[in-house]
């Protein structure tokens, strides 16, 4: 019999949840407010006397921010789609294939992860230099799959190797490919798997910045971490429109982790029971 949970849990719930969601309060909270509620003895306020949308006006203004969230979206979605497709190929040929060293590969997979973007981003700048890639999509999504890789790699195989063998079999007796196997029978059973590594990578991209940074430096290429970081002056910080700014990039991760939330747990829980 399941114990029901007392007042002081859902006090202890209620506090830890204000306390994580603060900071998005807060920006949230500063993105609405004019100038001269954002500095002086007004500045800690959680109260809007006069509340305005000049700020994500501003934002779009201020700076080609459309040209920001347009770029951050095509470059994570491409990177997340190429990551997934050669990721499920090899969590699959990992998982299932009978190849030796299964053990040394994902060694070198998590290595390879574990290596500092500050130790890796001079080769890679100069691999783009050197093939006309800078301040270009490609230039972007080949690195990001550095990190993106990894651990897509890492997430499928543990999904993949949850699968009944039974059904690998089956589809050898139908006589179904290996990529007819991973195709019609794998990717479907492991798909909230898949889903929760998409949504992982994605978001490691999106908000991914020191790449971005080096890499695309022309204005009509920068991403939405970098834009975010050019909306400062030589002599103002524009925090109004930075909060703005920063609550609008926020929105596409939060409508997608709500709309695939079922997915995401279904994933982030599988093979947590022992069978």
């Amino acid at each position: 019999m399941q114990k029901k949970a007392g007042p002081l849990f859902y006090v202890f719930l209620a506090g830890f949840l204000f306390v994580v969601m603060f900071p998005f309060l807060w920006l949230l909270i500063a993105s609405f407010k004019p100038p001269s509620e954002l500095f002086g003895e007004n500045a800690f306020n959680l109260i809007i006397k006069n509340p305005t949308l000049d700020n994500y006006i501003g934002a779009f203004t201020l700076r080609p921010f459309g040209t920001y969230l347009w770029n951050s979206t095509v470059v994570a979605t491409l990177t997340t789609l190429y990551s997934i497709v050669i990721a499920s190929i090899a969590a699959y040929t990992i998982a299932w294939i009978n190849i030796k060293g299964k053990a040394i590969i994902l060694g070198i997979v998590l290595a390879v992860s574990m290596f500092p973007q500050i130790a890796t981003i001079s080769p890679i700048f100069l691999f783009m230099q050197s093939t006309g890639l800078t301040n270009s999509y490609l230039g972007l999504i080949l690195p990001y799959t550095t990190f993106a890789l990894p651990l897509a790699i890492w997430n499928l195989t543990n999904f993949f190797r949850k699968i009944p063998y039974d059904l690998s079999e089956a589809a050898k007796v139908d006589g179904a490919s290996i990529m007819q196997t991973l195709i019609k029978v794998f990717f479907p059973v492991a798909l909230p798997g898949v889903f929760t590594t998409a949504i992982l990578v994605f978001i490691a991209a999106w908000n991914e910045f020191l790449f971005a940074l080096t890499i695309n430096t022309e204005e009509s290429m920068k991403t939405v971490p970098v834009g975010i970081t050019m909306f400062q002056g030589q002599f103002t910080m524009p925090w109004g429109e930075i909060a703005a700014a920063s609550i609008i990039v926020t929105i596409p991760l939060v409508i997608m982790v709500l709309i695939f939330q079922k997915r995401i747990i279904s994933g982030l829980t599988s093979g947590a029971v022992k069978e």
